[in-house]
């Protein structure tokens, strides 16, 4: 089992500004999966925990160059690792190539196995080497024994599951907006209901015994299932609207946490362009898949991804 390669300056900017930050928010233990064309970074796909599922993908090229990847397990490699000690990583890396006013080599991470101190049972880390003019630096990250075959095939099945997307999409251009309505909700209550419906509507809601606190989101970008909302609608409350619309099979409703929703839209750190919002089939969970453009284009860059699936605390209705 082998892995080594260069991150490229584009991957450490992809890495240390961007997601790696966003995806320490999500959870501290995440898994790497490497594949001859891919890496993935993944939170909670084989866990039963009621936390997030996150889903970073990036095609090997927009990360490293001089990529080597062999294992039995048709060379694809997983290990669970702490999130927050990779972020330190990267960034020590990048003081040093920083400081070196003689320009450094670049960054080189590979696979390793290392005797730790007052062990007698070699380790598995992941190695970042930085070779400078005037010095060299060797940072060693602890991960997980790598997954067995077994292990893999049940992470590759669950990253296939959490590939499917829901029906009816709603974009979200302003989420900046949208984290200043539940940073004003967080104090209210735990639980949120979240109505998207094919008419571009994206309604949320929570409410205790006191108060009832609501947003709209109106004629946003509707992609899959769409439909025209009726005009005898135009004149009704948001809710009056929503409720109409899910007893037409024309919206879904579900619960989420408070928690789980401020925490997803950390994600904004990875500096997405725009997020998409839709309910899962049977309300299954709410996704949020989060749009890159290729700098100077609004052309979605597909080397890269990043979407959340939130769990859902009420099947709601559809």
């Amino acid at each position: 089992m082998k892995f080594k390669a260069f991150v490229t300056e584009n991957g450490v900017s992809l890495l240390d500004r961007r997601f790696l930050p966003a995806l320490d928010k999500m959870g501290k233990i995440c898994h790497l999966f490497l594949t001859r064309e891919h890496a993935f970074f993944l939170h909670n796909l084989l866990t039963t925990s009621d936390g997030i599922q996150s889903i970073a993908q990036f095609r090997k090229q927009a990360l490293f160059d001089d990529y080597r990847i062999s294992s039995q397990n048709e060379d694809r490699i997983a290990f669970a690792f702490d999130i927050s000690l990779l972020l330190r990583a990267v960034r020590s890396s990048v003081s040093i190539i920083s400081s070196e006013s003689g320009g450094a080599n670049r960054l080189q991470v590979k696979l390793v196995k290392k005797l730790p101190p007052n062990s007698t049972q070699p380790m598995p880390f992941l190695t970042f080497e930085t070779k400078g003019y005037k010095s060299a630096v060797i940072q060693d990250v602890p991960i997980s024994k790598p997954l067995s075959r077994d292990q893999l095939l049940q992470l590759q099945a669950a990253l296939d599951a959490a590939q499917d997307l829901p029906q009816t999409l709603v974009q979200v251009p302003d989420l900046n907006r949208l984290q200043n309505f539940v940073d004003r909700m967080k104090h209210v209550g735990d639980l949120l209901n979240v109505s998207i419906s094919k008419y571009g509507d994206l309604h949320l809601q929570i409410s205790t015994t006191l108060i009832t606190l609501g947003a709209e989101f109106r004629k946003l970008l509707v992609v899959g299932d769409k439909a025209q909302a009726p005009d005898e609608d135009r004149d009704l409350s948001a809710q009056t609207r929503s409720e109409r619309a899910i007893l037409m099979g024309d919206a879904q409703n579900v619960q989420v946490s408070v928690r789980h929703f401020s925490k997803s839209l950390q994600c904004h750190l990875a500096k997405p362009d725009c997020a998409f919002y839709g309910i899962a089939p049977q309300g299954a969970c709410l996704t949020v898949i989060f749009q890159f453009f290729i700098p100077g284009t609004r052309q979605t860059d597909k080397s890269i991804s990043l979407h959340c699936r939130l769990p859902v605390l009420d099947p709601g209705s559809s």
